[in-house]
């Protein structure tokens, strides 16, 4: 059995139900993302599935310098503390830098540390040192194993609350797969173990100043997570992921959603029972 981490409401692993972690991949504008959440909150209370909505204040790692990144610290600190607040869901973003981290955990549900910065001690350290739950996304670089230093690191500060996050390797060039035996290996770890079904499906700038994505495998990858035992799942989603500023081509369209949620619920059911 995992570890328990309290998201507010919501808690993830402890062999409580599936969450999701959802949301738009950067903020665009408030309205935008008070708009994505009211409907994923209407979408996950229909379904039974507690939410924590997710966008990035700042997209650092862009393929492109003329790609958009977001609003940046101030703003985007801002606006989800002003989603946070009319909503009434736990928030979780990026952080990218240790000088980030104190003013975003005053917002911040979740701190969320990117693939490429998962070996970043002093990040981690930060994050860790706040109390708050600190999510981790593994690197396309590491074998699940390696996530036992990243563990450690964040351990070291105190903090129990530790969500690890797969989300793909790199396999060739623009190109990832999913080893899901990394489920159980890094739930091994005695952490909760998120499933990322749309960085997963992602080409790594496949588009030569974007990523691409393939957003057809985001069902049958979730749907395989879900078997595996993984405590909930992360997707970008958009009301209209052709027009995004950024993931586009690998999120989920909001319409897609409740069927989507359906079918996970079931094979989720179907492993407790043993069917």
């Amino acid at each position: 059995m995992t570890t328990e981490v309290a998201v507010g409401s919501v808690r993830i692993g402890g062999g409580h139900p599936l969450a999701l972690i959802a949301g738009p991949c950067v903020i665009e504008d408030e309205a935008h993302l008070l708009a994505v959440g009211g409907r994923l909150l209407e979408i996950c209370g229909a379904a039974g599935v507690p939410l924590i909505l997710k966008a990035s204040f700042d997209k650092a790692n862009r393929s492109s310098l003329r790609s958009y990144r977001g609003p940046g610290l101030a703003e985007g600190l801002r606006v989800l503390d002003c989603v946070k607040k009319k909503l009434g869901v736990p928030i979780l973003s990026d952080v990218h830098e240790s000088s980030q981290v104190p003013e975003a955990a005053e917002v911040l549900d979740v701190l969320q540390i990117p693939a490429f910065l998962c070996r970043q001690t002093d990040l981690l350290l930060a994050a860790g040192r706040t109390g708050k739950p600190v999510n981790v996304k593994k690197g396309q670089f590491l074998a699940p194993g390696d996530m036992a230093n990243v563990v450690e690191k964040i351990r070291s500060t105190g903090n129990e609350q530790i969500l690890l996050t797969e989300r793909g390797t790199s396999f060739g060039y623009h190109n990832l797969v999913v080893d899901m035996r990394s489920l159980p290996i890094m739930r091994g770890l005695g952490v909760p173990v998120i499933f990322d079904g749309t960085h997963s499906v992602q080409l790594p700038g496949g588009a030569g100043t974007a990523s691409s994505g393939q957003r057809e495998f985001v069902a049958p990858l979730v749907r395989a997570a879900v078997a595996a035992g993984c405590d909930g799942l992360f997707l970008e989603v958009h009301p209209d992921p052709d027009r995004a500023p950024s993931d586009g081509p690998n999120m989920v369209s909001l319409e897609a959603l409740p069927p989507l949620l359906k079918t996970l619920l079931r094979v989720r059911e179907a492993v407790e029972n043993g069917t």
